[in-house]
């Protein structure tokens, strides 16, 4: 199946989803996000960008209420990351490369896991998984072990669980690592898709040229942000024609 690359150029006016102001972690005498301030809209692609080692994978953790700042404001979908963690989990949805499904369970399996998790209801997580297969082109793989099935379709199917219970925010973390071009492209066309229905993405990836595909664009680099803006700004004020120039300016 394939989908049509449409990106999402329209900011969306109804306000911010994602509110961070100061932000600082530290482990011991080791900052790992060192006074992040930053907003991101809802219904934006927002590119989450930095070397190994930058902090970003920190930043998200607390976003997504696993973890707790040493110190700062941070609020993410209307809740307060110090007293409204649960509320925050339940409000978003999340998709890593390293796992997202379990491989000894079926792929509808995985689905009523995970929409249990979030707390939906058997009768809607049944009609609601026939469907997203049905749009998927993959109804025959509802009984199919997760392990018997192309990564590719791994990944397209754990992006389509991840964002199951229509949740404000999705986090995705590097989640086209290791697929073809053709698959990459699908999925951004998926990650489209979501972003029009209103749900606010928020994405790291090692891939310079998906950077271009996102609304805005932040980088980090040794626990601060470097740089924030469109991709088209970013490469007008390091006077440079791709992300990845941009990036390796930064990164040096």
């Amino acid at each position: 199946m394939f989908y049509s690359l449409n990106v999402n150029t329209e900011m969306s006016s109804e306000g911010t989803i994602i509110t961070v102001k100061n932000l600082v972690k530290k482990f011991g005498n080791f900052t790992a996000n060192d006074n992040l301030s930053f907003d991101v809209y809802r219904g934006e692609i927002f590119g989450f960008l930095g070397a190994n080692g930058a902090g970003k994978t920190t930043a998200m953790k607390i976003l997504c209420g696993l973890s707790a700042p040493t110190s700062g404001e941070v609020s993410v979908a209307g809740f307060d990351i110090y007293t409204q963690s649960e509320l925050i989990k339940r409000n978003i949805g999340y998709m890593s490369q390293k796992f997202s499904l379990y491989e000894d369970l079926t792929v509808y399996e995985n689905m009523r896991f995970y929409a249990g998790i979030y707390g939906m209801k058997r009768k809607d997580i049944k009609s609601k998984a026939e469907a997203m297969l049905l749009n998927l082109g993959i109804l025959d793989y509802k009984d199919k072990l997760v392990a018997e099935i192309p990564l590719g379709w791994k990944q397209k199917i754990a992006f389509s669980i991840s964002i199951f219970h229509e949740p404000k925010i999705v986090f995705l973390d590097e989640p086209t690592g290791g697929v073809d071009p053709l698959t990459r492209r699908q999925f951004w066309s998926m990650i489209y898709d979501a972003a029009h229905r209103g749900i606010t993405v928020f994405v790291t990836t090692h891939y310079m040229d998906e950077a271009e595909y996102c609304d805005r664009v932040s980088i980090m680099v040794d626990g601060r942000i470097a740089a924030l803006d469109t991709p088209i700004e970013l490469k007008k004020q390091f006077d440079v024609s791709t992300m990845g120039d941009v990036f390796l300016k930064l990164a040096r």
